[in-house]
């Protein structure tokens, strides 16, 4: 945080709540530092914390002490959509915006995101994306320009989980994210996929800006990918058992695209896309399968 004494209290912008799901990693001290260091504040920052740690409480009780309106929500559950969806239940401003404990807002982010809600109070937000750290993350969002995503894409529809913000009226439309185990990394896809589907719109502000700190090494990263991978898979299986051929077609071109990136980055030496490529292609399939051999659908 700011070094040499208290920093003076931000504008506060009164509608917006900013909800962050953790397992207590080290660099949550630093995502709470850039929003206490933002240009404005939001009206509260709830912490869901999938920790048994004390430091993450000892965080938040620095940012108070500055000002700034904190709420820790210990939670014994595990997973992202738990922790998000726990946080979003203490939410009672009008909007709230999400992000990681891995993901370093920029100073004017939560301006930026109140701005965009406000302006745009049924449509989801989402932004830029860049990378920071020494190690390489799964997916960094650059486009340059603002764009309306109005209807499910065969390719992938772009809702970053770490960098969006929406009204609470849009949460009890479509719901909150979907907990079943299966789709533990894909719930941010699953859900941008239901709102979309219920004619809800996804803008893209690339002035929404947030930095995904890698921390993974290579290892860990393969790991994730294949995480990413099989979690994509139950997210398709879940609708295709429904009947829906929408979701059956993207996921046939998704195993393909999978496919091509293997071999593309095999060719080229790009070791990490072919990682991600390895991955998709023999980890979809799996995914998907679970979903069928399950009893009941989430």
């Amino acid at each position: 945080m700011e070094q040499g004494g208290p920093a003076p209290r931000r504008p506060r912008l009164d509608d917006l709540s900013v909800v962050i799901p953790t397992i207590g990693r080290a660099i949550l001290r630093r995502s709470l530092a850039a929003i206490a260091d933002g240009n404005h504040w939001p009206a509260r920052v709830i912490v869901v914390d999938q920790s048994a740690s004390a430091e993450v409480a000892g965080w938040l009780a620095e940012l108070a002490a500055r000002g700034l309106d904190t709420l820790h929500v210990p939670s014994a559950e595990r997973g992202r959509a738990l922790g998000v969806n726990r946080g979003i239940e203490r939410v009672e401003t009008a909007f709230l915006a999400i992000t990681d404990d891995d993901c370093l807002v920029a100073p004017e982010w939560a301006q930026q995101m109140a701005t965009a809600l406000r302006a745009h109070p049924d449509s989801i937000v989402t932004g830029r994306v860049d990378a920071a750290g020494g190690e390489d993350v799964a997916m960094v969002v650059d486009a340059p320009a603002a764009f309306i995503h109005e209807r499910p894409s065969l390719r992938f529809d772009p809702l970053s989980g770490g960098n969006m913000g929406a009204s609470r009226r849009i949460f009890e439309r479509v719901g909150t994210f979907e907990e079943d185990p299966r789709i533990l990394f894909a719930e941010d896809g699953e859900w941008a996929y239901r709102a979309l589907r219920q004619g809800v719109a996804l803008r893209y502000e690339p002035d929404v800006i947030v930095a995904h700190y890698g921390w993974r090494d290579a290892a860990e990263r393969q790991r994730q990918y294949a995480n990413y991978a099989r979690s994509q898979g139950a997210f398709y299986g879940k609708f295709i058992r429904r009947g829906d051929g929408f979701i059956l077609l993207r996921a046939g071109l998704h195993l393909l695209r999978a496919g091509l990136r293997w071999l593309r980055g095999s060719l080229a030496g790009d070791v990490e896309q072919a990682r991600i490529g390895r991955a998709y292609a023999s980890q979809l399939l799996p995914g998907i399968a679970s979903m069928f051999r399950a009893r009941t659908s989430p």
